[in-house]
């Protein structure tokens, strides 16, 4: 039916045409844009999809540059640890340089290095931060518990997020268990002495013709008793410095045939001696202090024994028959174990005075000098000393009195009688102290330096996941949003051919009317 009202051909080539020219629109859009969705008419059920993994790519993104902070700061933990084992290897270096019994330097000036490095790793520590003075913060504030979210396809935070716990890691000298440690000269000084030997400004032993002596008992290296062994320095004309006074009297130790005891200058500038075996000294001068002359001692207390070792305080009392002390039995035996082996005693009745008594241990026991044990009268008590740990027990049960006690019958039970050895009183105890702390402080150290180094392990272990799931994630989203340009490129040719087409067929059917006028000219 041909009709001029109504070109129903016009009207589908005009409908044609604006689906080809919407299809060429989309086309160009997805071409530009590169995305197949470009807006929630496009896809919205992959949109939603899409927008998910996107959001997860944010978030795991993110989550990387958190942990490679993360493992930046280990990596400055890691550092200072470092530097702090460095600084153990010169403890360890001065530690056992002062531990050597041949040491001849000063042990004051190896002391002030090795506490200067105790207080550089302080600060160290602290810088770190892991120090035993920090206080508790909260998770992801302080390296203390470094806890970093990383992110992944669970929300879930316990599944989100890698800790590294460093709470337990103070590596300050507290933390290592170094506080307290030095490597100075230990030794017993003498009672009232406030000579400095480190004063640089003093002389000591100056003058002509006096002497100062130095008396020691002790049991030497073949364990014999050796009593009252004198040795004696000589005054200068120009007198000694500090160091050099000590010196002389080492030299006048070694001339004196006394091994095992040592004089050094004590942290407070007194003289001092140490070893490590039992010693009783006296200290004697032939002039008295005056302004041209300075003895190396002014001690109120020139008598003293070495405090470094075993030390046992008996409460003596009166051992004469039925004397003032409460009629203690005759013929008391005190028996002593040490090392595995014992030996006894019998008090004589002449033993009514401490001093009596201690000569009697001392010289009636078979073998006990021998195994490092001897007596000291100290006012009204007998001190049994050794380098060794000991036992001591009356013998004889109807012992009342004594030596011990004066009235207990019960025999002493050893150890808990015994106190020592205390570590200041020898010369190189606290070095080897030290010696013993700086190896413990390596280890505690390991132990930090291995949760530092598993966490940085465990962080890179994280980012790797985290950016292989961003690589997975980004390629589902892609499947999803982005155009497929080989598909869509032919689309465009397609899409402009049909429009091209459509637009001729339109012309057609606009001119078609006009053939109805042929009819008309008839």
């Amino acid at each position: 039916m041909l009709s001029i009202q109504t070109n129903v051909n016009s009207l589908v080539a005009q409908q044609n045409l604006s689906v080809n020219s919407t299809f060429q629109s989309k086309t160009i859009q997805q071409l530009t844009s590169g995305y197949r969705i470009n807006s929630s008419a496009d896809d919205a059920a992959g949109l939603a999809v899409a927008n998910q993994f996107r959001n997860n790519i944010s978030e795991l993104t993110q989550g990387v540059q958190n942990a490679n902070n993360a493992v930046g700061n280990l990596q400055i933990i890691d550092g200072g640890l470092s530097n702090i084992s460095h600084m153990l290897d010169r403890l360890k270096t001065l530690a056992t340089e002062s531990a050597a019994g041949t040491f001849t330097g000063n042990r004051t000036t190896v002391n002030n290095e090795y506490q200067t490095l105790l207080g550089e790793i302080d600060r160290q520590a602290t810088n770190i931060n892991l120090n035993s003075a920090k206080g508790s913060t909260a998770a992801g504030s302080s390296v203390t518990n470094l806890l970093t979210y990383i992110g992944g396809a669970s929300s879930a935070n316990s599944n989100a997020q890698v800790g590294v716990d460093l709470s337990a890691g103070a590596v300050d000298t507290k933390g290592l268990a170094l506080s307290g440690t030095s490597v100075i000269g230990g030794g017993v000084g003498f009672g009232g002495d406030t000579r400095n030997l480190n004063d640089p400004n003093a002389t000591f032993l100056k003058g002509a013709g006096n002497t100062e002596t130095f008396t020691f008992t002790y049991v030497d290296q073949n364990g014999n008793l050796q009593q009252n062994v004198a040795a004696t320095v000589n005054s200068s004309t120009n007198g000694f410095t500090g160091q050099q006074a000590v010196a002389a009297v080492n030299t006048a130790l070694a001339t004196a045939g006394i091994q095992g005891i040592t004089a050094s200058i004590g942290g407070n500038g007194n003289i001092q001696f140490g070893g490590n075996v039992a010693f009783q000294v006296a200290e004697s001068h032939s002039a008295a202090d005056s302004a041209t002359y300075s003895n190396i001692t002014n001690a109120t207390t020139p008598n003293v024994y070495n405090t470094g070792v075993y030390t046992l305080a008996a409460n003596f009392s009166d051992m004469t028959n039925g004397g003032g002390g409460g009629g203690a039995t005759i013929g008391q035996q005190v028996t002593f174990s040490v090392g595995g082996k014992t030996f006894t005693t019998t008090l004589l009745t002449a033993d009514d005075t401490a001093t009596a008594a201690a000569t009697d241990i001392n010289t009636n026991t078979t073998g006990l000098n021998a195994a490092g044990i001897f007596a000291i009268a100290d006012g009204s008590k007998v001190l049994l000393t050794s380098a060794n740990a000991f036992t001591v027990s009356n013998a004889v049960a109807t012992d009342v009195g004594g030596l011990f006690t004066s009235s207990s019958t019960a025999a002493l039970t050893g150890n808990e009688a015994v106190t020592g050895p205390v570590i200041t009183s020898t010369v190189t105890g606290q070095a080897t102290a030290a010696i013993d702390a700086i190896n413990n402080a390596l280890s505690l150290l390991g132990g930090v330096q291995g949760k530092v180094g598993s966490g940085q392990n465990q962080l890179n272990y994280a980012i790797s996941l985290a950016q292989s799931q961003i690589t997975n994630f980004s390629s589902a989203e892609s499947q999803i949003r982005d155009a497929d340009v080989a598909a869509q490129a032919a689309n465009l040719s397609k899409s402009q051919v049909l429009q091209q087409a459509s637009i001729a067929a339109m012309a057609q059917a606009n001119s078609a009317p006009q053939q109805v006028l042929t009819l008309l000219r008839g």
